[in-house]
Formats: C-alpha cells, sequence, structure tokens
C-alpha cells in the first residue's frame, strides 16, 4: 500500500477543506484547460471539484504510487486480477475490433469472441427479417428478457437509451421475483409472436429460473410442444443447463466476464435483436475508443483516471461518503441504477486483495435520477443540506439529433453553477430588500434563503446520445470503477456480498414449507416469518 502517498493526499485535503472551489479558477489560472478533457466523443469538466492544485497533484502522486499503470496493463493483457477467484477480467475484450489477440490467462480468446459476435449478428437478423420464426411460423414481434443484476441493468439502460420511438421488435424486460413484474411484461403479448431470453451466466440464478419457469409455462398454455424451443433462447456460461431447461439455442459467454460488466457480450442478444447488428456494432466501436483512450492517455490527462482520483479525493480525502448522478437525457434514465450495480458491487469491500482491513472508507453511496425530475426531489439537500454530496451531470446538446435542448441543458449548468458559488446570507438579504420585504423580514427569511455553495460536480457532455457516446459513457465508468479498486488496493471483480441472504433465504423457505421457523432462527427473523404465515 502506498502509505506515504495516503498521508500526503489526506494532509492536503484536510488543509484545504475549506478552500472555495470559485477562488480556485484566479489561484490556478491554467485550472480550467488542466481539468477539462476530450476522449471518445465525450467533454469531461472536472475543474469544479474541491481540489486545489496540490490536491490534484497529490491525487496523481497516489495513482502513482498504486501502480495503476501496471494494474491497467495486467487487466488488458488477461493475468488474474480476480485473485480471489482465479479469472481474469477481460470485458475490454467482447469490445475490440474484429482479430483482436486478447488472452485470459495465457489462452487465446478473441476468435471466440468474434464468434459469438457473428452467431449473434446472424441470428438478430434472422429474427429482423422473419427467417427465424415461432412454432407456427409466426414472426417475433416481441422479445421478453429474463435476467437479473447485470444480466438486466445493462441490456435495459442500452435499450432505453438506444431504442426507436416505435421499434419494429419490441423488447419487455423482467428481473424482480414478484409475480407482478411478469404479469406486467406478458401483458397484452400473443405467445405466437414472443420470443424469451434468458440470462443467467451460471443457468443457476434463483429469480431468473423462478420467472424462466413462469415464462414457459405461459407459452406452454398456447403452443405446441413441438417446436415451443424455438421461442426460448438461453445465454449462459453454462450452455448445457440452458439446454436442459428447454432452449432451443444458446449463446455463451465465458467466465471472465464479470456480470455487471457482461452488457459487450450475448447477454444483449435481446438489444441486437430489437436495435440491429449495426447500432450494437456502433457501441462496442464507442467503447473501444475509450478504451484506447484508457491505455494511451497519460495519467494526468486520463479521463477515468481523473475521474477516479476526484472521487477517491472527495470520499477520503473530505470524508463524502455518498455521490449523486443525474443524466440530463431522459434515454438515460437507468444510468444511476447501472452505476449502482457497477460500482457498489465491485467496489463496496472492507478487505484489501490480502484480506486484510482496507482501515478506510471506499466505495461512496451512488444515487441519482434523471437531472430535471431530481432538482424537484433530492437537489434540495445536496444545495443546503449539511452534508456535502458531490454530483455529475451527463449533459447531452441535442437529444434527437436535430434540436437543441436548451431548455434541459441550461438547467443542468444552472445546478453546477450554483453548487459552487452558493448564496452568501448577505445576498440573499440584499435580493429580499430589493424585492420589497421590510427589514425584519428579510432578516428572518435570509437564513432560509443562503445556499452554502463550494460543492463539488463534475459535467460530462457529449454532442448527441448515440450507441458511440453511450458506449464510451459506460466504458468511461466502468474504467473509472477499476482505478479506484486499484488505489483502494481492493479486488473489483468478486461480489461475495450478495451470497449470504440468497444462502439464508433457502433455509427460510424450507422454513416456509415445513410451516414454522426453524429452531436456529433469531427471535425477530422468527416473528416476522410466523406473522407472514398467518
Amino acid at each position: 500500500m502506498p502509505h506515504a502517498a495516503w498521508i500526503e493526499l489526506e494532509a492536503i485535503a484536510r488543509r484545504d477543506a475549506d478552500a472555495r472551489i470559485s477562488d480556485q479558477f484566479a489561484a490556478d489560472p491554467d485550472r480550467l484547460t488542466r481539468l477539462t478533457l476530450d476522449a471518445a466523443g465525450l467533454h469531461l469538466d472536472l475543474s469544479k471539484q474541491s481540489w486545489t492544485r496540490s490536491g490534484f497533484e497529490a491525487a496523481l502522486a497516489l495513482a502513482r504510487a498504486a501502480d495503476v499503470e501496471g494494474r491497467r496493463g495486467a487487466l488488458f493483457g488477461g493475468e488474474a486480477v480476480n485473485a480471489t477467484e482465479g479469472r481474469a477480467v477481460l470485458h475490454p475484450a467482447l469490445r475490440a475490433p474484429v482479430g483482436a489477440a486478447f488472452q485470459a490467462l495465457g489462452e487465446t480468446v478473441s476468435a471466440e469472441v468474434d464468434a459469438v459476435r457473428a452467431q449473434m449478428r446472424d441470428y438478430a437478423h434472422a429474427v429482423r427479417s422473419s427467417i427465424e420464426t415461432g412454432a407456427s411460423g409466426r414472426p417475433f414481434k416481441t422479445v421478453v428478457h429474463i435476467g437479473i443484476g447485470g444480466s438486466d441493468l445493462g441490456p435495459r439502460l442500452i435499450w432505453d437509451a438506444l431504442r426507436p420511438l416505435a421499434p419494429a421488435i419490441d423488447i419487455r424486460f423482467v428481473a424482480n421475483i414478484d409475480p407482478r413484474d411478469m404479469a406486467e411484461a406478458l401483458t397484452g403479448l400473443d405467445p405466437e409472436t414472443t420470443l424469451v431470453v434468458v440470462v443467467s451466466k451460471t443457468f443457476t440464478t434463483q429469480e431468473t429460473l423462478a420467472n424462466a419457469e413462469a415464462a414457459k409455462a405461459w407459452l406452454a398454455a398456447a403452443l405446441p410442444a413441438d417446436g415451443m424451443e424455438r421461442h426460448f433462447i438461453g445465454v449462459t456460461a453454462a450452455p448445457e443447463r440452458a439446454a436442459a431447461f428447454g432452449c432451443g439455442r444458446t449463446f455463451a459467454f465465458r467466465d471472465w466476464v464479470g456480470g455487471r460488466y457482461s452488457l459487450w457480450s450475448a447477454v444483449s442478444l435481446s438489444c441486437v435483436i430489437g436495435l440491429g447488428w449495426e447500432v450494437f456494432q456502433g457501441f462496442l466501436d464507442g467503447a473501444a475508443a475509450l478504451d484506447r483512450h484508457f491505455l494511451e492517455a497519460p495519467l494526468e490527462a486520463n479521463a477515468p483516471v481523473l475521474m477516479a482520483l476526484a472521487q477517491i479525493y472527495n470520499v477520503d480525502g473530505l470524508h463524502r461518503p455518498s455521490r449523486t448522478v443525474a443524466p440530463y437525457a431522459h434515454g438515460l434514465r437507468r444510468l444511476p441504477a447501472f452505476l449502482q450495480q457497477l460500482e457498489m458491487e465491485s467496489n463496496g469491500k472492507r478487505v484489501r486483495r490480502d484480506g486484510a482491513p482496507i482501515g478506510r472508507q471506499t466505495c461512496p453511496v451512488v444515487f441519482g435520477e434523471p437531472g430535471t425530475n431530481g432538482q424537484h426531489a433530492f437537489f434540495q439537500q445536496i444545495h443546503q443540506g449539511p452534508q456535502v454530496v458531490p454530483a455529475e451531470f451527463i449533459i447531452v446538446a441535442s437529444t434527437d439529433g436535430t434540436t437543441s435542448e436548451a431548455p434541459l441543458w441550461a438547467n443542468a449548468l444552472a445546478q453546477g453553477q450554483a453548487l459552487m458559488q452558493g448564496k452568501t446570507e448577505a445576498q440573499a438579504h440584499a435580493e429580499l430588500i430589493g424585492s420589497g420585504a421590510s427589514e425584519a423580514e428579510a432578516d428572518r427569511l435570509a437564513p432560509h434563503k443562503t445556499f452554502p455553495g463550494n460543492r463539488p460536480s463534475t459535467a460530462i457532455l457529449m454532442d448527441r446520445l448515440t450507441p458511440q457516446t453511450l458506449g464510451a459513457l459506460i466504458a468511461l465508468y466502468e474504467h473509472k470503477t477499476f482505478v479506484e479498486g486499484v488505489i483502494w488496493d481492493i479486488n473489483s471483480f468478486d461480489q461475495w456480498g450478495v451470497e449470504l441472504g440468497k444462502v439464508l433465504a433457502r433455509a427460510v423457505l424450507k422454513d416456509v414449507a415445513a410451516g414454522a421457523p426453524s429452531a436456529d432462527l433469531d427471535p425477530s427473523t422468527a416473528a416476522l416469518l410466523t406473522r407472514l404465515l398467518k
């Protein structure tokens, strides 16, 4: 661990904790130039972050001391960066150009990636052109995509961001084990024209298989047994289990593809069917462009590195345990939920790679909503609450490619400005007097209209939300998450915290089947179970 670099960063952060962000532009004349950059169609502005020039330099020194460049090489080189599971982590291989030469633990994998992509392309074309049909010979009009976690959040984000207003083939997503979710997805659908895509890495995920069984029963009630397999597609790293379940075809991905990094793979087959291969290829190309930037740009001008360092400075230097993400584009409304899994499942860890306690904060709580919606909800807290909550604004100049969305992005710019500048009590008092309030009234109201300001934000701009810019945006956050894990010295690619509750749920279900709580249940859980059984 780079102890000296951590000590230096924390010392500078304590010293500069009260420094006004707005004052830094005069104190550091090249601040705007140094803290804005372009990468793969994205423009980033980190000049409204809390660091002073010395704080920024200390954060860079920390990245170098943690050997971010060396660990980056290990990731792209296919080494076992997921040490607890002994796996390479090669989602960049999934979006690399055809003919790349990625290896996982010394095994060449790019040819296999290319083959699966060709299978996805050909199958999607067959469905979209009505060559591939259902049991009755009718073309498919709807895909029901069943998955959970990374098998749901990534494809759902892609579809929301890129879907046409009136798609030729629609997609409905089911993730929740609550039967209401499946019922809503199937409402109005014709089994003869419905294709079900079941996505599960192991094909043992409890929630996904329960929903898949419900979909199978729905199809079986309307379709002949002969040909029903044409309506079921499996996407998995365990194709034999998918075939045993009844999937007529399977599309594979390997164990070096983590769930929350899997949207580049056959996990997004539903989106390829709904959008067409050309759109998905553009999505892959945008991510590959960001990969090249991450590999080639120096640390001080590297977008994922600077995003990671800003977060670490806020979390560990200034003790800010949460962050909000506000996309000012309706198509990106699922981005905060996607980032919750990407970041909190990756870096919500308490021990280092060697198993020793970290001894400092790691991933903050990530939350958010589309921009103008959030302004009328939790923005009150981030402007005037006692906690400082760093913000990220995702801004799209034109959401339809022709119209400038000035009312939308003007709000985003104003929010970042307001968070930084704030409003003093004297300014609020003067405004009240200027609007005709009495001195007593101004004295009474001014404290309520005061904004502390000095609250950091990052802006990420794109001209349009295209397949390429969406791919670049997601890859930006993936690499940001990786860099943070390197600096915190944690494994960003396992997720043991998901397991315990699922194991205990199976035990509770045994008690449900028995009709009473078992003796080893704690008193609270036993009482709740008893009440629910009644």
